[in-house]
This record gives structure tokens, C-alpha cells and sequence, in this order.
């Protein structure tokens, strides 16, 4: 048996196909499989270069809007244009480079920008400092939102039954961003769970539809600090996951009043903050 030498990626596609061996206990055999793609992105302010992220292809435009508006870098209106960069035929690069140009002082969100990755990286600061520096430029959310637990058990399902990528691959992240009555909103997948959440975010901005203070965020992995930063800067109040959240998740839960909920899986869930959203009262004091 023998592979493919070589793998062709078309410009744009979120799936490609692949001839792999598959073996199981009774031998070997050969067979088409669907690996997700993944490209870089290049994101440019007003032309200049600001970032390169790694993602599966699609849904460009809701990426680098929620990147920008998660990271503090741009507030919903501050939007102009979102712009794929055309370069010269034949260039490499040519559909993986986004431009965006701002309404407002390019010079403000570039310094922004400059801050809060020094915030939210590893460069001096950690822990509980780390949070209190993010809770001193973010108050903590308020809503009434209060979700049932029938309710709340049926959201892996739901996101699941939507993973259309996901069933072919096996291979990438998912959000999925439901409303006050359970009902999934918009689902976007990515080959990085952080990714997965800009592009839902992305979309809520683009449709001018920040803040999200009456909605869940589902995640289809588990729950890191960067991923509750983004949910605090979108001011949503619920997030809830399949697998476990980190440490620093929970601590900025509760500086937050955030609720997190993990594990989220055949009929259960571990809560890990912000009970008072979870009804009925019994879940108040498991």
C-alpha cells in the first residue's frame, strides 16, 4: 500500500480529502479521509501587518472582527471596511491576507493592541495579576440571564448536530453562541478553539448585535483564560464547555461574575462559578 506524495490544497477550502491506510485489528485497508486545512492569516491595519494567526479558511471577515474587538483593539462601530488583500498572480499569500481600515484614529488601536497582548501574554505578568490588571479595564458582567438545566444539557447536543466540518474531519474546535431560549444563534468551527470563538464574536459585531449579555457561549474543548477574556470583553455571561476550564478560567469567573460550567456532557455538568445563573435553586448550592 502506498500514500499520496504530495497533498493539494485549493486556495480557500476548510476540507480536503486525502488517501490514508487504515489500520484496524484485522489488517489494513485504503480509504479516503477529510483533513480540516490550515492556513495562516495575515491581519493588516490600515496596511501595516499586525498579526498572523493560524486558522481554517472561511469566515475571514468574522475573525479578524472579533479578534480585533476581543483583543480591545476596536469597539463595535469603530469598523470601516474589511478588505481581502489581492496581490500580483501567482502570489503565495494572495487571499490570506486581510486589510481593515477604522473609522477612528488608527494610532489609538495600534497602542491598544500593543497593551493588551502585554495583558493577556505571559510577558511580566501571571496569575491572580494578570486578572486584576483585565478586571481594572473591565467591570465585571451583569445580567439577569438564568438557564434551566434541561436547557443547558441540551446545548453539546445542539452544537454537535451543527458541526457539519466536524463529522467529516474529526479535526477542529467549536463555538456556538445560543440565545436566552436555548436556541443556537450562530456556529462557527476552526482548527483553534480561540479562532472558533473570534469568528462568533466576529459575526455578533458585524451584525452589530454587541453586547452579548443575554446569551451562552458553548465551546467544544476545554476553557482557557484567553477564551474567558474574550467572553468578558463581549460581556457574556455563561460559558459552558464540553471538557474541563483551566485554573485561570475559573479565577476570572468569579472576579467576573461570570458563569462557567464544564464537562457538559450525557446529562451533566460541573459548575465551577456563577451558580445564581443555573436553575432551579437546587444547582445554587451543589
Amino acid at each position: 500500500m502506498s500514500l499520496d506524495p504530495d497533498l493539494e490544497v485549493p486556495r480557500g477550502v476548510p476540507v480536503v480529502r486525502h488517501r490514508v491506510v487504515k489500520v484496524r485489528d484485522r489488517g489494513a485497508s485504503e480509504c479516503q479521509d477529510h483533513l480540516a486545512v490550515e492556513e495562516p492569516l495575515e491581519i493588516r491595519l490600515g496596511g501595516i501587518s499586525l498579526s498572523v494567526t493560524m486558522r481554517t479558511p472561511g469566515e475571514d471577515e468574522e475573525l479578524v472582527a472579533g479578534f480585533l474587538f476581543s483583543e480591545g483593539v476596536i469597539a463595535g462601530a469603530d469598523l470601516d471596511v474589511i478588505a481581502r488583500y489581492r496581490g500580483p498572480d501567482g502570489d503565495p499569500d494572495d487571499g490570506n491576507v486581510m486589510n481593515v481600515l477604522l473609522k477612528g484614529d488608527v494610532r489609538v488601536a495600534k497602542d491598544r493592541l500593543r497593551r493588551n497582548f502585554v495583558a493577556s501574554s505571559s510577558c511580566g505578568l501571571c496569575g491572580k495579576a494578570t486578572i486584576e490588571a483585565i478586571r481594572a479595564a473591565l467591570p465585571p458582567v451583569r445580567s439577569d440571564l438564568v438557564i434551566p438545566i434541561d436547557r443547558l444539557n441540551r446545548l453539546a447536543a445542539a452544537m454537535h448536530d451543527a458541526q457539519s466540518t466536524f463529522e467529516k474531519t474529526g479535526g477542529l474546535h467549536a463555538a456556538g453562541l445560543f440565545g436566552a431560549d436555548g436556541r443556537l444563534i450562530v456556529l462557527r468551527e476552526d482548527i483553534g478553539r480561540h479562532n472558533a470563538v473570534d469568528k462568533v464574536i466576529g459575526h455578533m459585531v458585524l451584525a452589530r448585535s454587541v453586547p452579548l449579555d443575554r446569551h451562552v457561549l458553548m465551546i467544544s474543548g476545554r476553557v482557557s483564560f484567553e477564551i474567558m477574556q474574550k467572553a468578558l470583553t463581549a460581556r457574556i455571561p455563561v460559558i459552558a464547555a464540553v471538557s474541563a476550564p483551566s485554573s485561570m478560567a475559573v479565577q476570572m469567573a468569579l472576579a467576573a461574575d461570570m458563569t462557567l460550567i464544564g464537562f457538559v456532557r450525557n446529562g451533566g455538568f460541573n459548575l465551577y462559578a456563577g451558580a445564581h445563573r443555573v436553575t432551579p435553586s437546587v444547582a445554587e448550592h451543589a
